[in-house]
């Protein structure tokens, strides 16, 4: 018995030591999982608590000013209002709606935060001439002194990951867009405690039955979580990670919180390489229209993505996406949403989408040069992620005007040069805001930025700071100054020769100043540089506002400096400006995401030449486009409309310019290739063809013809110099400085007057 006692009491200590053993593999088991439970608390707080989704600066271009006598045609409203997202509607009862009849249009204008104020939404009336707004008046009847629509998104600066996504309050979601939702993806969302075993177990039982998966089971809370804490990882760990951080997500936010960061968050679609999160900027995305402008089938068609974004997408894959969309709307009229006569109505709806101005890289170009001058006053992470709204002066009219004339001189080109590239500036005379930007020949698309990166020769461009250089001393020059157009040798510094030659080849002998830089004559710039002193037309090249270093030889009076045109806009917009320098603006104000007034940009023009010799300059330039080099500018403008400009063409005829101005805009054109081989291309038959035509289309203001203090205008014999009469022959009517006039007259007099003189010789 006593045998039996002891080994009975070995067994009770075996099982007290397994016992012990399992009680502390227990305790660490919990220990354990109560540090994963934590580290999942954590991150659930982390990505919850103090959310702040990466919010894109915005790139807003200027609101079109309807005004009576704006230059604007019916047809350039409409497109307009469509790149809006406005939809035309003949009772015009929502913001964001218009109708047209013939030339008189019904805008319902949307609210719209400006950088100086809140402008609310209304209606009005506007009725349309042949190019120009003719009236414009309030839904009373009342005129208007001008309405401004709200202006185009143009781009944006995204960050890293690219993100993007339009932030919303739930309060601002339309409850036909959430009801939709919570029918389609998650109809107990309010009851469950995020996770959902009966749809789980429903899912599953779907799809045995159809022997793929066609249901999920996830919870709305469970979709957010792997969203935005977890990986698209598929297995049963990650699937217990999201089903126990969506429970820790219900324990500590509301159900509206979780819905408005499921509704801001959810992946709904790609452009290029930018991703689409959230309804608010998928509505924008797939219709161009704010959220609450959508109707039940666009509606459906978004929380129709959710499922597949991808393999619904309706720009590739139009049918199945609205399959897709005829499923959902299928399951509103299930649970008696719908009637089926409304069910049959909604589901022959087409998908009506409408491309989003908003989208990265829709004008590339003026983007591009948009985030470098930010990048001057914000840092990088500011404009990724604090939803920054930036106003522009880019003008969406006048950027397709742009493109449609470099599209046109392409397209005549294009039998005689192969690959033939093209950039573009445009800017306002009176302001020196730009207000269009083309980067090469495909405007549309994102890539190498020759307008502001492509640094090339800008040949007889450079002729004007030379002549200015010269007519800035009047005691020395004026236009009628003789010139030499001879060959001319110059040793240079590392003792080479620098011997120059005309385009033609020849020379012209004595020319007299004008007629030199009208015609382009290299030799008599030549000598016309050298006579001046190369450091003084360096020194006018930087006060005419090229910052870049250029080196001082005698070469850069033809145009050796390689500059791009954003450079050569600045210089020529100075000339156009009457010597007023003012840096080129892309950017006016910038507000916070709320409107809130950041800052301004404000124009600070500065006096850096004298307007006198700039005006006598610009008579040349207007020489130049009336008979000389840039002659066929008036092959498309009006033979009495006042342009100046100036050719430009670079050594083998591998790059071509034109730069000129009218009362209202400058404009700097470039063509060339990018392999820097020769397109046979003179400035004349290459850039001046884009030049033209844009100012065809776009200005509406010569230059003005008005006096400058210290300039007079008299008539001189363009031949011998001599003033003379309006009436004789080779008079022409010309500036000069005062006290640069010519002194001697020539023998030309009035018939009456000769004769007199006849007679009173006989009496001598």
């Amino acid at each position: 018995m006593a045998r039996k006692a002891k080994k009975s009491g070995k067994g009770r200590s075996k099982k007290s030591l397994w016992g012990g053993l399992l009680i502390k593999l227990s305790l660490v088991g919990l220990v354990v999982l109560a540090m994963v439970f934590a580290y999942f608390d954590a991150q659930v707080r982390g990505a919850f608590d103090h959310q702040q989704y990466d919010k894109p600066a915005k790139v807003y271009a200027r609101p079109l000013v309807l005004a009576t006598g704006a230059i604007l045609t019916a047809y350039e409203l409409e497109s307009e209002l469509q790149s809006l997202g406005y939809q035309q509607s003949r009772l015009v009862s929502q913001p964001g709606s218009y109708y047209r009849q013939g030339d008189r249009f019904s805008i319902h204008l949307r609210p719209f935060r400006f950088a100086d104020g809140m402008r609310d939404a209304q209606v009005i009336e506007v009725e349309m001439g042949a190019t120009t707004v003719a009236v414009v008046r309030d839904k009373l009847g009342q005129r208007l002194a001008e309405a401004q629509l709200d202006p185009l998104v143009i781009g944006g600066v995204y960050p890293g990951r690219h993100e993007d996504r339009l932030m919303m309050g739930l309060d601002e979601v339309p409850s036909m867009m959430i009801e939709t939702l919570l029918q389609v993806e998650d109809n107990g969302f309010y009851h469950h405690f995020g996770i959902s075993p009966r749809s789980i177990i429903r899912a599953m039982i779907a799809n045995i039955k159809a022997g793929r998966t066609v249901q999920g089971g996830s919870t709305l809370t469970q979709q957010l979580v792997k969203n935005t804490i977890l990986s698209n990882e598929r297995s049963l760990w990650r699937k217990a990670k999201e089903a126990v951080m969506s429970i820790l997500t219900e324990v500590h936010y509301s159900k509206d919180r979780i819905l408005e960061a499921y509704i801001n968050e959810v992946y709904l679609g790609q452009e290029g390489n930018r991703a689409i999160h959230g309804f608010g900027l998928a509505a924008r995305h797939y219709y161009n229209r704010p959220i609450h402008e959508l109707n039940l089938a666009q509606t459906a068609m978004l929380v129709g993505l959710v499922k597949g974004p991808s393999y619904y997408d309706p720009w590739r894959h139009p049918e199945r996406a609205k399959t897709r969309r005829n499923i959902v709307l299928g399951e509103l009229a299930e649970r008696g949403w719908l009637t089926p006569e409304q069910l049959e109505g909604w589901k022959a709806q087409p998908l009506g989408l409408a491309k989003s101005s908003a989208l990265e890289g829709y004008y590339p170009a003026y983007v591009d040069l948009v985030r470098r001058q930010l990048g001057r006053d914000y840092q990088r992470q500011d404009l990724q992620t604090k939803g920054l709204r930036i106003f522009t002066p880019f003008d969406p009219v006048l950027q397709r005007r742009a493109e449609n004339a470099t599209q046109k001189a392409l397209k005549s080109l294009s039998e005689r040069v192969k690959d033939l590239q093209v950039a573009m500036v445009v800017t306002r005379v009176d302001s020196g805001d730009v207000v269009a930007v083309i980067g090469g020949s495909q405007p549309r698309y994102a890539g190498f930025n020759r307008a502001l990166d492509a640094l090339r020769p800008i040949g007889s461009l450079a002729k004007p700071a030379v002549y200015l250089t010269a007519l800035a001393q009047p005691e020395r020059y004026n236009l009628l100054t003789p010139l030499r157009d001879q060959p001319i040798s110059v040793p240079l510094a590392n003792g080479d020769v620098w011997r120059p030659s005309n385009y033609d080849n020849k020379s012209h002998g004595i020319v007299p100043l004008h007629y030199a830089l009208s015609r382009s004559y290299n030799l008599a710039t030549a000598h016309l540089g050298m006579s001046v002193g190369v450091d003084k037309v360096m020194d006018m090249f930087k006060t005419l506002g090229i910052q870049r270093p250029l080196l001082e030889v005698p070469s850069m009076f033809l145009g050796a400096a390689e500059l791009a045109p954003i450079e050569v806009a600045a210089m020529y917009q100075t000339i156009a400006a009457g010597g007023r320098f003012t840096p080129l603006r892309t950017i006016y104000a910038i507000a916070d995401e709320e409107g809130e007034l950041l800052a301004r940009y404000p124009q600070k023009p500065k006096q850096v030449i004298n307007p006198a010799p700039v005006h006598v300059l610009q008579y040349a330039m207007l020489e130049t486009v009336r008979e000389g080099t840039g002659a066929s500018v008036y092959h498309m403008l009006p033979k009495d409309y006042r342009v100046a400009g100036k050719t430009g063409t670079s050594n083998q005829t591998k790059d071509s310019w034109f730069a000129g101005f009218a009362g209202d805009y400058q404009a700097v054109v470039w063509m060339g290739k990018d392999d820097n081989s020769s397109t046979g291309l003179t400035g004349a038959s290459g850039a001046l063809r884009v030049w033209r035509q844009f100012m065809a289309e776009a200005s509406t203001e010569q230059m003005p013809f008005s006096p400058v203090r210290g300039v007079e205008y008299l008539w001189v014999d363009s031949q011998t110099g001599q003033l003379t009469q309006s009436w004789c022959d080779n008079a022409r009517y010309m500036p000069f400085i005062k006290g640069s006039e010519p002194r001697e007259s020539s023998g030309c007099v009035p018939d009456g007057q000769k004769a007199w003189q006849w007679f009173k010789g006989i009496f001598d």
